[in-house]
């Protein structure tokens, strides 16, 4: 489902699906639970936003004080650089202010910035944010936004799919800390899965098994998307307005939170192979690759607890992993570029792109062992 549709988001030129404010909330506050200063003095930076009415705006500016912020900005790009097949509106709330300019509205990005009380009332909030238009179009790797990048402190947003490795690298040359929405997928980008294994970045709070809902600025696309599918995993009814569903959806972070050292409860080898609930554990049990030396586990929570070897798990098992738990050794990917010679089956003399076993290529794994 998730493929599907960021495919037909691709073929309709649509780059740009729009995160909830209860997903913002939710995963936000996992950060301030585990530690209640985690944005306390610090310069928020949305560099990928629609300040009018983007969720990500609203609730950092609405929630100013409870997180103790020191400034917020947040920009957005050009509707004419954007290259969508949209007719771009600008807002009342842009329209009606006295530095609308429409020469502008189409080919500037704007900047909103809250650091202060400007309307009087003795509170920081939505309500007290200014804007101006940017020079540019507000593409994130221009100067003019570089220079924001380079002031803030944290970097958050959902950026266009499309742009994703681009766009933490961005960060990463900055060593900025940041909480981003993407797709699953990107965990096998090399320099993405070298930051994870080395401790860098990490899931955040929202299950990967569990699909996230996202507006759309392209209403002949959610319209389209709608009609072809009932209303469920695909799309669902929000607020009176078509959402689609991203499956493999998930937060990139370097903010820690508690979930990740939370050890998962595992059974042993042995329990494993008698009680599992996933019937190829019993019928198969743990079976070796044929070409590196690894066990394959399938499920995540089939993994046993005494076994001291490497074993290869599925990508979704970052959801659950706790640094304090397991080593991440490498991936499938890792010892076909030869960084890992050790775990090489030499009676192998076929592929090693991926794990294979009895002859079948196996799905992508991510390579670990238990810490001892």
């Amino acid at each position: 489902m998730a493929n599907s549709n960021l495919s037909k988001a691709k073929t309709a030129k649509n780059d740009e699906f729009y995160t909830q404010y209860q997903d913002i909330e939710k995963e936000i506050m996992a950060y301030l639970d585990y530690d209640p200063n985690t944005f306390a003095g610090k310069t928020i930076l949305l560099p990928c936003d629609d300040p009018e009415w983007s969720n990500f705006t609203k609730f950092f500016a609405q929630n100013f004080e409870r997180l103790k912020l020191k400034k917020l900005i947040s920009t957005s790009y050009a509707p004419d650089s954007k290259k969508l097949k949209i007719n771009y509106q600008p807002t009342l709330f842009e329209t009606e202010n006295p530095q609308f300019d429409k020469t502008k509205t189409n080919v500037k990005g704007k900047i909103f910035t809250l650091d202060h009380d400007t309307t009087n009332d003795g509170k920081i909030d939505v309500n007290d944010l200014e804007w101006t238009y940017l020079q540019g179009d507000g593409d994130f790797k221009s100067e003019e936004i570089k220079k924001l990048r380079d002031e803030a402190d944290i970097i958050i947003t959902n950026p266009p799919f499309s742009l994703f490795r681009e766009f933490i690298n961005w960060i990463f040359e900055a060593e900025k800390q940041f909480v981003i929405v993407g797709s699953m997928n990107a965990i096998t980008y090399k320099e993405i899965f070298s930051a994870i294994q080395k401790n860098k970045i990490w899931l955040g709070l929202k299950s990967t098994s569990k699909a996230m809902y996202f507006k759309t600025s392209d209403k002949e696309y959610a319209k389209r998307v709608s009609s072809e599918r009932p209303e469920g995993s695909w799309w669902r009814n929000i607020d009176n307005e078509v959402h689609i569903g991203i499956n493999n959806s998930c937060w990139y972070t370097n903010l820690d939170h508690g979930k990740r050292h939370q050890p998962m409860p595992l059974m042993s080898y042995d329990d494993n192979l008698k009680f599992s609930k996933h019937k190829e554990i019993k019928e198969n049990g743990y079976q070796t690759y044929d070409n590196f030396k690894a066990i394959d586990v399938s499920f995540t929570d089939a993994i046993p607890n005494d076994y001291d070897g490497v074993m290869g798990v599925p990508i979704s098992f970052l959801d659950k992993y706790s640094p304090e738990q397991f080593e991440i050794v490498g991936c499938d990917t890792d010892v076909k570029d030869g960084k890992l010679p050790e775990l090489v089956n030499p009676n192998w003399n076929g592929k090693l792109d991926r794990g294979y076993i009895n002859g079948n290529r196996i799905y992508s794994r991510i390579l670990i062992r238990h810490k001892k």
